[in-house]
Formats: structure tokens, sequence, C-alpha cells
């Protein structure tokens, strides 16, 4: 898919009164990538997949994959989900120096340099650069537009660079499209306690002076042409998530913020970050008011992991007294993670017991990081073994998957454990695709 035309189309649809979207899928787990396609494949509509820079960059990042790693990962899914590649934009999540940020510029920007590179010479086509956060020798509380937009055009420029060398190489490939802004949300939903029900959302005053910075740091670095390919900028609309507590949306709250971009002088839409877990309604106004970008992923994570624990809840009441030795998935979740805290401490708070729960119910599902583990990849392929031995039947399932049930009934979905898994994402998903009118 040509990413510039399909993002200039749709910017040009919302300025003649239309108001489509598309959904974000921020995520490297097979079963909800192939969900995703799934979902995707049987509504005609494209997807857009992201890989963030912690997850993937140039030294492998948490997932061991390289951006090239990334796409012949997405690429390989696709086949076996029959999904058409034409279809596919990948795109490039908090590019930046955020891997870095305890490193001084001199160290961290050369680094992110590379790093937006080699997603770009991969083949990823939409950039999220983000310059947002202190390295290890700035000074004072935050950063100036200035600082944050200067060092977003360095970047802006490495990616120029190497998308010249690979159109030199493959002639009529789609440049690649630009998201910026300075006041991002933080990876994975909001660490710390909220502190409160609501969310300031960014001013008006503090985009336009931010956007205003980033195109004269373009301009300034000779990026006109780049600049006329952001296509999006990063707000914080008031959404967000933090443990066990949700952020709703409040289009009234964010009526000035939605009406700002008008005063720009060119079309531009907003990113949503952090808006898993919104309501439905709530998704279809964000995308209405002009964030036609809504990003989601432990969002996805989350409702794969209900699914497990609820298949789980089936195969015990079908196999404990049989003999056959049981899954055991959620007890192993937790012995990996309690075993291995590095992905969890920061964000979990509290005594044994309120540990316990949020490793395994939060909102931040920092769960997700343990699922690629051998010890739960064993677990799960012992569930599902075994309830693919057993069949699931329909009281159970209507106990503990009653959505999952419903479509069983209707002949929509087949009573598989995989397929059982794949529609508790697809669930999640077909708010994001309703709100974005495909």
């Amino acid at each position: 898919m040509n990413t510039r035309d399909f993002f200039a189309d749709m910017l040009r649809r919302r300025s003649e009164g239309r108001t489509d979207g598309i959904y974000s899928v921020c995520s490297a787990n097979p079963i909800v990538l192939e969900a995703a396609m799934d979902h995707a494949r049987d509504e005609g509509s494209p997807l857009l997949i992201e890989a963030t820079s912690n997850q993937v960059n140039q030294y492998g990042g948490y997932t061991g994959m390289k951006p090239a790693d990334f796409v012949a990962f997405i690429h390989h899914i696709a086949e076996h989900a029959c999904f058409d590649r034409a279809k596919l934009i990948l795109g490039g999540d908090h590019l930046g120096p955020l891997v870095w940020k305890s490193m001084p510029e001199a160290e961290a920007m050369p680094r992110a340099e590379e790093q937006v590179a080699a997603f770009v010479e991969a083949g990823f086509t939409k950039i999220h650069l983000d310059t947002s956060m202190r390295l290890g020798d700035d000074r004072g509380q935050g950063l100036s537009d200035t600082v944050i937009a200067s060092r977003g055009a360095r970047l802006c420029a490495a990616a120029e660079k190497a998308f010249a060398a690979v159109s030199a190489m493959t002639p009529n490939v789609s440049p690649p499209v630009y998201v910026i802004g300075s006041e991002v949300p933080a990876p994975g939903g909001a660490a710390g306690e909220s502190g409160g029900d609501t969310l300031k959302p960014t001013s008006p005053e503090a985009f336009l002076a931010s956007c205003g910075a980033f195109v004269k740091a373009f301009e300034k670095a000779g990026l006109a042409e780049a600049c006329s390919r952001i296509v999006a900028f990063v707000v914080q609309p008031g959404v967000e998530f933090n443990g066990d507590t949700i952020f709703d949306y409040d289009r009234k709250a964010a009526s000035a913020l939605c009406a700002s971009p008008a005063k720009v002088g060119r079309p531009l839409m907003f990113e949503g970050h952090s808006t898993d877990y919104q309501l439905p309604e709530s998704l279809e106004q964000m995308v209405e008011d002009g964030i036609g970008i809504l990003k989601v992923g432990p969002g996805l994570t989350f409702a794969l992991r209900e699914g497990f624990f609820a298949l789980e809840h089936i195969e015990r009441e079908l196999l404990s007294n049989s003999g056959v030795e049981l899954s055991a998935f959620a007890d192993t979740l937790e012995n990996v993670m309690k075993r291995d805290d590095s992905n969890w401490k920061n964000h979990y708070h509290g005594n044994a017991e309120s540990l316990r729960r949020q490793r395994r119910y939060s909102f931040f599902d920092r769960a997700r990081y343990y699922l690629p583990t051998p010890e739960i990849e064993h677990s799960a392929a012992t569930l599902v073994r075994n309830l693919e031995k057993t069949g699931i039947s329909l009281p159970l399932l209507s106990q503990y998957l009653p959505r999952s049930y419903d479509k069983v009934r209707r002949g929509l979905l087949g009573a598989l454990p995989k397929a059982l898994l794949k529609d508790c994402v697809r669930n999640a998903l077909a708010d994001y695709s309703a709100a974005c009118k495909y």
C-alpha cells in the first residue's frame, strides 16, 4: 500500500467532512497479530501494525527482533492468515532516543538516528518521531519546543537519507509519512498512580506552539518536502489508563484542542495514544473530533490473557479428575513473573496480595512481556492441546466466554481453543473498526 497516498486521501476526506480513521495495532504477539489480520481481512480494510522503539530496534529490542526481522515476522503471519500484504501499513512507534534517554545527547541521538534509518530501510512507512524525553545531560524539568523539534528534524533527516537509498534501489516505493508531537503519553500506559479520574487535555496554545516549532525546524534543516508528509500530531486528549483506572474521553473538555488543527493552515489530524479500554462511544467520538489514528496495544493482549484464563477454567472443569496433565496457565504465568520482576516492578506497587492481583489482572498488562517465555508457551500449548482433544462444551463456553458462545451458536465461530483466543482479541478490535467506520 502506498502509505503517503492512503493518509493523503484520509486527510482529504476529513477536510470534506467525512470522519473516518484508522486504528494501529501495537503488538508483537503472534495470536494478536493473526487475529488482527483475520479481522481486517473480513472487514476488507487496511491494517496498520506498529513496533515500538524498545520492542524492536537495531540491537534487537526486548523481542530480539531488528526492524527487518519484524517485517519478516509480520509477512510470515500474513501468509499464514491469508492476508493481502498490499493492505499492510507498517509503522515505527516512539522512534527516537527513548531507549537511550539516560545517555547524553551526543551518544543518544546518533543511536536514535541509526534506529530510524533501520526502520525506513526495512520498509516501515509510518514513522512516529518521539524526542519528547529528557536525555542524560539535559537540565531542568522539561524540554523546550525548540529542542524537541530540532532533535525531531535530525531524526527526520536520517529517515529521509535512508529512504533516498531505498528508493534508488527500488523505484516507486512509498516515502514515509511522519507523526510528530511533544506531549507524548508514555508507551504502554501512564506509570504511577492516577490521582483522580480525569486528565487535562493538551492546550490549543501548546499544540500550536509545538507544531510551529516542528515546521520551523524541518524547514531550517531543508526538510520542507518531508514536512509536507507530516500527517498527524500526538497530543494528550485526556485519554489514558493506569493499573485499575481508565481516563475516559471527554469531548467537551477536548473541544478546544480538537478545533485547533484548523489554525495550522494545512490538513492535519491527531494521533491518540493509550486509547486501550475506552468505551466504544468514546472511540467513535475521538475519530469524529479529529483523532484519526487510534493506537491500541496492551488492551489486546489483556483480552488475550482473559481468553487464556477463561479456557483454563474450562480445562479444569473438564479434566481435573482425568489424570491428564493440566496446563496450569495462570500459575505458570505467576511463577515466571515472580521469578523475573524486571518488566513489572516499576508499574506494580503494594503488598504481596495486591502485587499478585496486579500481575494477573492489571490494565497495564505487563504479563504480555512474559507470554513468549518457553514455560508459558509450553503451558499455552498444553491448554490448547487438551481442549482440542476433549472439545469445549456449550454450557462451559457460555459460562466463561459468553460473547464467543453467541457466535458459536450462530455458526459464526468454531468452538476451537485458538479460534476462541483470537475471538477475544477481535472483540476488542471490533470497537476500533466500528469507530473508524470501516
